[in-house]
């Protein structure tokens, strides 16, 4: 365990010691379930330093005393757990972050500018990332066989090696079909023969981390304000998607989820937008 976790365990539970001890209770023997639970609503309102602690610090809190509780069970110190049937805080949900359509073209716009055949390449990529909403993982994964012979659909491999088809757009197919022709060569030359799509500039399969550079690097040329990553695309995809109409059974097959619920997140950010334009659009909103 890192110095710094147990620094923040020792304070948590120097918290819990003195908030029993404000209580009248200075034996682990003595601590009941409702003191547990007054302990962790107090987290809410107030702390040590004057201020109520975050939902998350709040769980690493509880967590720190139901380990001290488990240690004394174990010991026999005592033979129940006040703290076992009591829940965490709920932490809020966090907001997938999307880019506008805006900073999306921009972005490709940036890629295509770059000098060929790494230009060619990286537009590919991007196009591809927002075009399926594909993982990195997925799309660096992809071999030239696993392009589509006659539709602008790819066979995406995600976890747990389920396989699924995604549709493509004109904009992807044409980006592919340009690096394939003009660039992959290129890049396929300065190495050993790979099957892979997408080549680094050594001629070997583009990794995740690299492709993750690319983006970076891209966005830096497109001089957007906002930190862009291949995820950001897969966020911006999806919420795209649901702000022109798309069902979210059907988004969540496209980004295969496994449950719809976590596509459901993506519903929150859009509902949040409308709250957003109603408060400022609305002449009674305010």
């Amino acid at each position: 365990m890192r110095p710094n976790t147990i620094a923040a365990y020792g304070r948590d539970l120097g918290r819990y010691r003195n908030f029993c001890a404000a209580a009248g209770v200075a034996d682990i023997r003595g601590v009941g379930q409702p003191l547990v639970e007054d302990f962790l609503v107090s987290l809410a309102v107030d702390s040590e330093q004057g201020s109520a602690l975050s939902p998350t610090s709040a769980a690493r809190t509880l967590a720190a005393v139901r380990g001290l509780h488990g240690f004394a069970v174990a010991e026999g110190w005592r033979t129940t757990d006040p703290t076992a049937q009591v829940a965490p805080p709920r932490t809020a949900a966090r907001l997938p972050k999307a880019i506008p359509l805006a900073d999306v073209e921009a972005l490709i716009a940036a890629a295509a500018a770059g000098e060929p055949p790494l230009g060619l390449r990286d537009a590919a990529l991007v196009e591809v990332l927002y075009g399926t909403g594909a993982r990195i993982s997925e799309v660096v994964a992809l071999d030239v066989d696993d392009l589509p012979l006659a539709e602008s659909v790819l066979m995406l491999r995600g976890k747990g090696d389920k396989e699924r088809l995604v549709p493509m757009g004109r904009h992807a197919a044409a980006a592919i079909d340009a690096y394939l022709i003009r660039g992959r060569p290129a890049l396929s030359a300065r190495g050993k023969a790979s099957p892979a799509l997408f080549l680094n500039a050594r001629g070997a399969r583009l990794t995740r981390q690299s492709g993750w550079g690319v983006l970076r690097r891209v966005a830096q040329r497109a001089q957007l304000e906002v930190e862009v990553s291949p995820h950001t695309l897969r966020h911006s995809f999806a919420t795209h998607m649901l702000d022109g109409g798309a069902d979210v059974r059907v988004v969540q097959e496209l980004l295969g989820h496994a449950s719809v619920t976590t596509t459901q997140i993506y519903t929150l950010v859009t509902a949040q937008r409308l709250a957003e334009e109603y408060a400022t659009s609305h002449p009674r909103a305010r």
